[in-house]
């Protein structure tokens, strides 16, 4: 109907053209009403007949080829009865016929010839599609076109480097998931070896100190006690589930309490933990949570600063949020790991050699994220992580000197 009602419209814009450029007598306007309703239902007919033939065809170039022909011969209907009305001689008519056949030939021929790069491009895109979909992501169509296959070939281009990188990250992130689990399985496998031997000895009856082997299997107990809740309190995080009940804290007492807990550890390698945190600092969140993730970065400090170094915590704020600096004198972190990764057990900050399932710059990381602020490796020397949180305006009470 739109089509019909776009043909009737230039019908009566043709006339009108006509009516103020040649004055018109009313025979003469009849004429013209007959050629150019011969036109029109002619353009009516090839439009209503060729999308059912060229719906048809494997290629586009026989569709661009017809449509060409098509748009010919519609002017030679034009122009043939428009011949037909003005009377000429049969010598004049047949010229005008081998004219309007001449003119179908030729323009077949240039659709022909203008179709044929479009169809090989379309076909080389079919292909890349089609090398996509059996898995090579290697390929592109490399078109340069300014046109509509321009576009598409742009964007099927972007599309296999997104798939590419995606393929790589997934790759990625399912060797370190195989590594992490692995690593798990270290873990778990240890301490369970430890208390089956234990058992099965108190089962035979050839220790002599019983309660030692008790004390032994006990600890193994709270190992495997803490690696599970490790899981569970990582799983809460990336399920984010993570309930958190906030109050005013003090990030410097938190901070002393964590340099108490991990002292007799660090200690066992020669190693003396610094504090600077001359007053006290407010943040809103979790007492537990946030004490856990001072105690997990000094974990993994300690846990790579040389023998009889120094480890040092700084606690201070920059006006509106509050840092937390833990710098150590080791090797420090190996440029372009994300060392907070829950499944980067294969870097340099969770090896093997240095003992722990690898989950606690993850569980860090996730704690810190969940009372809004943020975590980063800075430059070193040595291995420099810091945390930032909003600042909190209430200021608790001084409870003394550090």
């Amino acid at each position: 109907m739109r089509f019909l009602l776009v043909l009737i419209a230039v019908v009566v814009a043709a006339l009108a053209v006509t009516e103020f450029t040649m004055q018109p007598s009313s025979a003469d306007r009849a004429a013209l009403l007959v050629i150019f309703g011969s036109i029109a239902a002619a353009t009516g007919l090839a439009s209503w007949l060729l999308p059912g033939v060229t719906a048809r065809f494997r290629t586009l170039r026989h569709t661009v080829l017809l449509v060409s022909m098509a748009a010919v011969a519609v002017v030679a209907v034009a122009v043939a009865v428009s011949a037909q009305l003005m009377f000429l001689s049969s010598h004049d008519l047949r010229l005008v016929v081998v004219a309007l056949g001449l003119g179908v030939v030729l323009g077949a021929l240039l659709a022909a010839t203008i179709s044929r790069p479009l169809a090989e491009d379309l076909e080389r895109l079919a292909g890349t599609a089609r090398q996509v979909g059996e898995g090579d992501l290697s390929v592109r169509s490399d078109l340069d076109r300014p046109d509509e296959v321009g576009i598409v070939a742009v964007a099927m281009d972007g599309m296999i480097d997104s798939l590419r990188a995606g393929r790589a990250d997934r790759d990625q992130v399912e060797q370190s998931r195989r590594a992490f689990l692995a690593a798990i399985g270290h873990d778990l496998r240890t301490p369970l070896t430890s208390m089956q031997a234990a058992v099965e000895a108190l089962q035979d009856g050839v220790v002599e100190d019983p309660d030692r082997y008790l004390r032994s299997m006990l600890s193994d107990l709270d190992l495997l006690s803490g690696l599970v809740e490790d899981l569970f309190l990582l799983a809460q995080i990336e399920a984010g589930k993570l309930d958190v009940r906030t109050e005013p804290v003090d990030l410097a007492d938190l901070a002393d309490e964590a340099v108490e807990a991990m002292t007799p550890v660090a200690r066992r390698r020669g190693i003396e933990i610094d504090i600077d945190a001359d007053h006290h600092i407010t943040v809103l969140g979790g007492e537990r949570e946030l004490g856990r993730v001072i105690r997990n970065l000094l974990d993994n400090a300690i846990r790579h600063a040389p023998a009889s170094s120094h480890v040092r915590v700084e606690v201070g704020d920059g006006g509106r949020d509050a840092t937390v600096r833990i710098v150590d004198q080791g090797p420090g972190f190996p440029e372009g790991l994300d060392v907070f990764e829950s499944f980067a057990k294969g870097d340099a900050a969770r090896s093997r050699t240095h003992g722990g399932a690898g989950l606690g710059m993850a569980i860090a990381k996730g704690l810190v994220e969940a009372h809004g602020g943020s975590i980063a490796i800075e430059p070193g020397p040595g291995g420099r992580v810091a945390f930032r949180l909003p600042l909190h305006n209430v200021r608790l009470p001084q409870s003394g000197t550090r």
